[in-house]
């Protein structure tokens, strides 16, 4: 349904350093994978798609001048990591045509006629260095729409560093100045990641984050990872999800009767009802360990803040412990409160102590810690665990290329058992949506206690 019609490698349009750029241990532990989602538009003039192609190829290659990093490669080095050489090697881009409608979609759960809008990668068959780090396919629909499907190295940026890429090449395509330039010396982590002095040794241990908690009587994650995975898109109203907070709030006050503490946030009310919500479908023992991993951007938690536009990975996931028997049969507050500490546990110490655990790790290609080169598996966030990450306040919806803003934007694969993603609703009413990756033995129970349950 989807033909590849051309594909081209676009450099940057001026000489940029050559150099072998520092990555921090927060680059280094995420998976050598990329990072997939895709924007949709229909413009009001199909006219505006004449030269829709020249257009960001043109765009992409100013682009590159100041996110250099984005054409570079990565190459393998001693135990286990990678180091990137910014060698202008280029981005790849590819156009292509769809005899599809964009509402032919539904609602844009990611599903492989998604994925078809990504460039094709093929990690396991091509040298690593030979891998772009970011790859774009522009596809146009029967319908007079067209998307642009993004794949951005998971080690180069995170979401808030991809979406300010994003941002800038749009501005440049719209023919407006770039002037809100990523801040790319990542060398500003090496005074976080210095051993401590002897009188300050990191407090933070493996165990704070290891092992991730395994069904009881099974001694591994092995038969979970093999089991056949479904996405869903749920979908929260402004009023449902005052509900949820409501509920978990006013529960907090009877319990602790004062006001005294902050309310809980929409995402940490709406990520608690989740997890209880799982945990009731996926039928855990009572006495069943949980842990639900929330990825927490740190830019602004350190003693000397990373700048606002750093451009890298500055976020970490972090757990909420609870035992199943208590997050189904105490308050939505209960719950709520164990993310809520998470979340607030992530301080200056906590994050250099992380950084300086990781580096303590020799050989990374053997710790289950680490998403290696070889073993792209890395940890296992499904039955009995699951990972949240929120994309509310990125500026989504925002990338206009001169098409207008887009009328969505869709993660291209989400296949991962217990993976989710809280995202705005693009019509701006304060409603959410949520795909989520679940077993498929699951998702049936867990959609009927996820709205009954409000």
């Amino acid at each position: 349904m989807v033909n590849l019609i051309a594909s081209r490698i676009v450099k940057p349009a001026k000489p940029i350093p050559t150099k072998v750029m520092f990555l921090s241990e927060c680059d280094q532990r995420v998976a050598v994978t990329h990072a997939t989602v895709v924007h949709f538009y229909k413009p009001e003039s199909p006219e505006l798609l004449n030269d829709a192609t020249e257009v960001l190829k043109d765009s992409l290659s100013e682009a590159l001048v100041a996110f250099y990093p984005l054409a570079g490669r990565l190459y393998p080095k001693d135990g286990g990591r990678v180091e990137l050489h910014c060698n202008s090697m280029g981005a790849l881009l590819v156009e292509a045509q769809s005899e599809l409608k964009i509402q032919d979609l539904g609602d844009f759960c990611p599903a492989p006629q998604i994925r078809a809008l990504i460039p094709p990668i093929d990690n396991n068959n091509t040298p690593l260095h030979e891998v772009p780090l970011l790859l774009v396919q522009i596809t146009k629909f029967a319908c007079g729409g067209v998307s642009i499907g993004l794949a951005v190295s998971r080690v180069i940026a995170d979401g808030q560093s991809g979406f300010h890429f994003v941002s800038e090449w749009a501005k440049i395509a719209r023919g407006e100045k770039s002037d809100d330039q990523p801040f790319l010396d990542r060398t500003i982590f090496q005074k976080y990641e210095d051993d401590h002095p002897s009188s300050t040794a990191p407090k933070l241990q493996y165990s704070d984050f290891f092992p991730l908690p395994v069904l009881i009587g099974r001694s591994s994650s092995l038969e979970g990872r093999k089991k056949a995975t479904i996405c869903a898109m749920l979908k929260l109203s402004k009023d449902q999800i005052e509900q949820i907070r409501n509920k978990a709030n006013d529960q907090d006050l009877m319990i602790h009767k004062t006001s005294n503490q902050r309310p809980f946030s929409r995402f940490v009310a709406v990520s608690a009802h989740i997890w209880r919500c799982l945990s009731k479908a996926r039928m855990h023992n009572p006495a069943q360990e949980t842990v639900l991993y929330v990825t927490v951007d740190f830019r602004k938690r350190l003693k000397l803040p990373l700048p606002g536009r750093y451009f890298g990975n500055a976020v970490l996931p972090v757990p909420a412990r609870a035992i199943a028997g208590d997050l189904q049969s105490r308050p939505l507050s209960y719950a709520s409160s164990k993310i809520k500490e998470a979340i607030e546990n992530v301080t200056d110490e906590y994050v250099r102590s992380y950084l300086v655990c990781m580096k303590n790790i020799p050989e990374v290609s053997t710790s289950p810690y680490f998403h290696t080169v070889g073993r792209p598996q890395g940890l296992f966030f499904g039955n009995p665990n699951l990972i949240v990450t929120t994309w509310v306040g990125l500026g989504l919806y925002k990338a206009d290329f001169g098409w207008g803003d887009e009328i969505f934007m869709a993660h291209a694969s989400l296949g991962d058992d217990g993976k989710l993603f809280i995202i705005p609703s693009p019509n701006g009413d304060g409603s959410l949506l949520i795909p989520l990756g679940l077993q498929v033995e699951h998702i049936n129970a867990f959609k009927k206690y996820f709205y009954e349950d409000i």
